[in-house]
């Protein structure tokens, strides 16, 4: 069932999405969402999608739930300038149904869910704000649990924390697992050591040139794996001054002027790390790496980019099965963060990424089509033990 409610002020007369009578214009009465908006939902599957806003603090939130088939959706909260609300809308649907699908695989008890904060965090993030955000978390009674994205931070985290019980990514001294970044650039350098053993013999990477796409907090940790593997690094950042920092702390590290000079290297493997939608049909056609994963979401811009891909003998590997070392560090926390324990489990991407290379090649499908297929048995064979009755 998908269950919309809007926030965001509406037409006078609209109904409630509960059917009531139409009321008067109220940011803090739930509404119907515009059309597009259910139809969008429903066609995704999503479980819930919630439209949050506190005018007094400037807070426009969507809180989109996927699944909670495996238990409780787990999902990051991005703080972003987006153009529109219908843009808004379409990211957190999209990175919601990629966090459901990386929980699976991960092997984690927890359903998928994300959030997105429209707005510049830079010029619009305050105590308030994530504040009244954090009220509208715990307002979901726990079906969602949010954590960092682009945009928020640890610090972040600890200011929604005093509002809701359901936040992770905290700092160390809260309690937390501090910046989850460190464990995303840990899980996609295991992905990319295992699709360099599918697609060379040698989990190896001394020697590759490697091009990384977004030097912020995942891909400049990324660098430095890398660059301890002996791998050759070139980078681009639409932020001049993030990739400057970069070469600056790593001098050996070429710096390409733009994504498309990126693509114009002889890579071995392009591993994106910015925005999502970057692999569309124009990049796909002149990429020469041999290998595609990096730690952005949803990399692909449209269905068919991977069948794309696979035509062309580049290997992807999806990235919500690399890049879940980040979720794996939160989820950690509701156990009671053990720093060591969420690392071994992170290391373990290097396996499922393995294993969805080979169903792929045993199935003749993509990877991408073949880690599909494995999040959804997994969602579908262990989801419904919910159906056994366990008494009150």
């Amino acid at each position: 069932m998908t269950n919309v409610f809007a926030h965001f002020p509406q037409r006078s007369g609209q109904r409630a999405a509960s059917g009531d009578e139409p009321v008067a214009d109220d940011p803090g009465h739930p509404r119907e969402a515009p059309a597009s908006a259910w139809s969008t939902a429903g066609q995704g599957g999503h479980e819930q999608v919630v439209f949050c806003q506190d005018p007094q603090s400037g807070l426009r939130a969507i809180i989109a739930i996927y699944s909670t088939a495996l238990g409780p959706s787990l999902g990051g909260t991005r703080f972003y300038p987006y153009p529109s609300e219908d843009a808004a809308l379409a990211d957190a649907l999209n990175l919601s149904r990629a966090t459901a699908y990386k929980n699976a695989l991960a092997g984690l008890d927890l359903g998928g869910g994300k959030a997105v904060i429209i707005g510049d965090p830079d010029r619009d993030k305050s105590e308030a704000l994530l504040r009244a955000y954090g009220r509208f978390v715990q307002s979901l009674g726990g079906r969602y649990i949010t954590a960092c994205d682009i945009g928020t931070y640890s610090e972040d985290m600890d200011i929604v924390a005093r509002e809701c019980r359901y936040v992770t990514g905290r700092t160390v001294p809260n309690g937390g697992a501090g910046d989850s970044s460190i464990l995303t650039a840990a899980g996609v350098f295991q992905g990319m050591r295992a699709a360099a053993e599918h697609a060379w013999g040698d989990p190896g990477l001394a020697g590759r040139l490697v091009g990384v796409e977004g030097v912020g907090k995942v891909g400049h940790r990324l660098v430095e794996h890398l660059l301890e593997a002996g791998a050759k690094v070139v980078i681009c950042d639409v932020n001049a001054e993030a990739a400057a920092r970069v070469h600056g702390q790593h001098p050996a590290v070429g710096v390409a002027e733009s994504r498309r000079a990126l693509l114009a290297q002889p890579l071995d493997i392009l591993a994106p790390c910015a925005m999502g939608g970057t692999l569309d049909d124009d990049s796909v056609a002149v990429l020469t790496a041999r290998i595609v994963c990096g730690g952005a979401n949803n990399q692909l811009a449209h269905p068919g980019i991977e069948k794309m891909l696979a035509d062309r003998g580049i290997l992807y590997a999806p990235d919500y099965v690399v890049n879940a070392g980040g979720v794996v560090q939160v989820a950690d926390e509701l156990a009671g963060f053990d720093f060591e324990r969420a690392k071994a489990r992170a290391a373990g991407i290097f396996t499922t990424t393995k294993k969805i290379f080979a169903l792929a090649d045993e199935e003749g499908v993509p990877p991408a089509v073949a880690a599909d297929r494995l999040a959804e048995r997994r969602m579908a064979e262990v989801g419904r033990l919910r159906g056994i009755w366990l008494g009150p």
